[in-house]
């Protein structure tokens, strides 16, 4: 797992310490690092979640400095912490933005506990070292860093450590906006999402997410005739969900760009290697959608609706046919997906009348519409980003997972989504084993929404 740990963070720092601005900007104390570690070892696994824990931590550090917060209780236990600096109030707020729970783990899985905040070959490891406390270290960090600077500002700007982002949004963002919106009303969000994304040792491209993909999961239910299983029946609902779900599992979903990803692939195919670049170059051909789906698959993914099946339930005894099994389906679908018109595409794939679709109810992210591309925080975390890296490109991005910031897009709020400085390897342990984020790196990131939040909320 660790193979050559030390020559990539090696790499790494190099890279980020040739980048023109690199004396400006790095923090230069470990406060980042140090809250992060302070913030992973409170585990605010959701569920149950205990992010009053985790807030109340924060709080201490916000009074230590004179600066006022509240917690905002949805449950017990389930706490949201906001604070502010004010500003003239020429222009309307900025909002700094992290969720305080984290997924799950395997303990056994893990090469270092997932709750000790271990730094070692220059990352720390840790559960929510990336999702979402790595960002939220850095949000912390920044707004200290404007308090003490006494900074002026036009715009407020608002901190806010969330609840329940990871699959409980009532505990969090939909708790505050339907109880405190006056505490979180907002023009502009800096949220988690986006790419600084490092290829090679260096940062090749800022990906800001501007949109994302919304969760429509749904059920897939075959319903037959129960019976003995020594004797075969053309009825049976196993047999009949599983050749359903290979027929949805397979199902390539018609290709379809937006505005986002239309710019995301024409700005990506600039950096790309040789094969991906010619694949971009011929996004119509079946023949690349294949090759996509199978060495890109998070590109692939941006360019559609997905269907993933992800639980199967049939059965109760190996001799007995059950009446009923059921499949769950993780959909993501593109935000102005027509998902009544969707379900009825699906039956017609399945072509099968002993099988059923259905939505699932509850927790539904809004398909807001997406974040504009010409906007003055849009400028300023591309212009931030080529002062910092001045190698890379900004592109507009579209998550293929969710966030926090669908919500507040759906109330009107511009909101833009980035994420601590990552290689391939680090995404991929992003809600997996040895989750970890580069202390240079997040250094550097909080530097950067330093310059952001100067840039745009500074008195000009």
């Amino acid at each position: 797992m660790f193979v050559n740990g030390n020559r990539l963070a090696v790499l790494i720092s190099l890279a980020l310490s040739t980048s023109l601005s690199w004396a400006q900007a790095v923090v230069s104390s470990s406060e980042p690092a140090d809250i992060l570690v302070n913030l992973i070892k409170i585990n605010t696994s959701n569920p149950p979640g205990n992010e009053t824990q985790a807030a109340q931590y924060i709080k201490g550090l916000l009074t230590a400095e004179g600066i006022s917060s509240e917690i905002f209780e949805s449950a017990g236990g389930r706490g949201n912490l906001v604070a502010r600096l004010k500003g003239t109030g020429k222009a309307r707020p900025l909002m700094l933005m992290a969720h305080l729970d984290v997924v799950g783990v395997e303990r056994d899985k893990w090469t270092v506990d997932p709750f000790a905040g271990i730094i070692k070959d220059g990352y720390i490891y840790g559960r929510g070292a990336s999702d979402d406390k790595g960002m939220l270290a850095a949000n912390i960090a920044v707004f200290l860093r404007l308090h003490r600077e006494k900074v002026q500002l036009d715009r407020d700007i608002i901190l806010l450590a969330e609840a329940g982002e990871e699959g409980t949004p009532k505990y969090g963002i939909e708790y505050m906006i339907e109880n405190h919106w006056d505490k979180i009303d907002c023009e502009y969000v800096i949220n988690e999402g986006g790419a600084i994304h490092i290829q090679n040792g260096a940062v090749d491209y800022v990906a800001l997410a501007t949109t994302e993909k919304v969760p429509r999961g749904m059920t897939v239910t075959a319903h037959g005739s129960s019976g003995h299983g020594s004797i075969p029946r053309p009825d049976n609902p196993v047999v009949h969900l599983s050749a359903a779900i290979a027929k949805l599992g397979t199902w390539q979903t018609p290709m379809r760009l937006n505005d986002t990803t239309r710019a995301y692939f024409q700005k990506r195919s600039q950096i790309a290697e040789p094969e991906l670049k010619a694949l971009l170059a011929n996004l119509d051909s079946g023949e690349t959608q294949n090759k996509l789906q199978q060495k890109y698959p998070t590109e692939y993914s941006k360019l559609r609706t997905s269907i993933v099946p992800t639980i199967i339930k049939g059965g109760f005894r190996t001799n007995v046919i059950p009446a009923e099994a059921e499949a769950t389906l993780d959909v993501r679908a593109l935000p102005d997906e027509d998902i009544s018109a969707l379900i009825e595409q699906m039956n017609k794939v399945v072509n099968d009348p002993a099988i059923e679709i259905k939505r699932i109810s509850g927790n539904d992210r809004p398909a807001g519409v997406p974040s504009r591309l010409d906007t003055d925080l849009y400028h300023a975390m591309e212009s931030t980003a080529h002062k910092m890296f001045p190698q890379a490109i900004t592109l507009p991005d579209m998550l293929t997972g969710a966030t926090d910031s669908a919500q507040l897009r759906a109330k009107g709020v511009q909101a833009y989504g980035i994420s601590t400085p990552k290689t391939d390897d680090d995404a991929r342990r992003v809600h997996g084993n040895d989750e970890r984020t580069s202390v240079d790196g997040l250094k550097t990131f909080a530097s950067y929404l330093h310059d952001v939040a100067i840039a745009l909320a500074g008195t000009k």
